[in-house]
């Protein structure tokens, strides 16, 4: 059996994206999203939820590049001294976390503190993942997992990619990523017993986090035509390349629209159907959910 969510990340980020979302969910094949809770556009990521109840929603919690939703005294570790915001970029992140500067009680404090602000709004938390998937390292997904069990969460994104080199031979700009990725799979099997141990569930690994930003529609066939059996995340980024994402800072912009296009095109259903994929949402993988129609 092979089994798919589709999600879309930076739910809340700007209108734009937003409006994508509901667009690949709608008339694409977008099955779960995950909100950003200090996002800009975070009142109306809430109510395009409300009104796409078939959309399943989860927190994407926010650890750098970005703002904290607690009083940044409350977080010290986390922030830049200097300008009370999270650090910017994984690189710096990773090394704060291999030599354990983040407190782990504040991660805890800060991922509950935005999953309850989803709940507060009404949002019914399908999920949790991480932006830049920080929850990789293990001294983050400990208190993450703990921070979504007491919020009544009851799945996390695998964050760990099943690396197929014949798919990317002729795609050298990917090969650094496709190296960093592989490398930080030997925290794979700490995710699989910590995930094991809190009683959490999560699908078999993720698909399209080497080649994030790089996705056409030629890779995306290439990427589920040889999905693996199981349960598995296709991780997206879908939005519009506005105004309003320029003043944002972030590399993923003109392949926004471009994966816009990719999940709400024809091609994309007949893949699926043609690869024998069932498609689902993670409201399905907590077992609390109808199913999502299979095309």
């Amino acid at each position: 059996m092979k089994r798919l969510i589709i999600n879309a990340d930076d739910f809340g980020l700007t209108l734009g994206v937003n409006h994508a979302i509901r667009e690949a969910h709608e008339n694409g094949i977008l099955t779960s999203a995950t909100l950003m809770a200090s996002g800009a556009a975070f009142s109306n990521a809430v109510e395009i939820s409300r009104s796409t109840p078939q959309l399943s929603v989860g927190c994407h919690i926010v650890l750098i590049d970005g703002s904290p939703v607690l009083d940044p005294a409350r977080v010290p570790s986390l922030v830049n001294g200097k300008s009370l915001e999270f650090r910017s970029g994984i690189n710096n992140f990773a090394i704060q976390s291999f030599f354990g500067r983040l407190n782990e009680n504040e991660i805890e404090a800060e991922a509950t503190a935005q999953i309850r602000k989803l709940q507060s709004a009404g949002v019914v938390v399908s999920h949790i993942d991480t932006h830049k998937h920080t929850h990789i390292f293990p001294r983050v997904l400990r208190p993450l997992l703990h921070a979504a069990k007491v919020c009544g969460v009851k799945a996390v994104r695998n964050p760990f990619e099943p690396i197929r080199m014949s798919l990317f031979v002729q795609r050298p700009s990917l090969w650094k990523r496709l190296a960093q990725v592989k490398l930080l799979g030997n925290f794979s099997q700490i995710f699989h017993d910590s995930i094991k141990e809190a009683g959490m569930v999560s699908p078999d690994g993720s698909l399209s986090i080497a080649a994030t930003g790089a996705v056409d529609e030629k890779l995306f066939r290439s990427m589920l035509e040889n999905i693996p059996e199981g349960t598995w995340e296709f991780v997206s980024h879908p939005g519009y390349n506005d105004p309003e994402l320029q003043t944002v800072r972030t590399r993923l912009r003109e392949s926004r629209a471009q994966e816009l296009n990719i999940l709400t095109s024809a091609a994309a259903r007949e893949i699926i159907a043609s690869s024998g994929i069932e498609l689902i949402s993670y409201r399905d993988l907590a077992g609390n959910w109808p199913k999502t129609a299979v095309f």
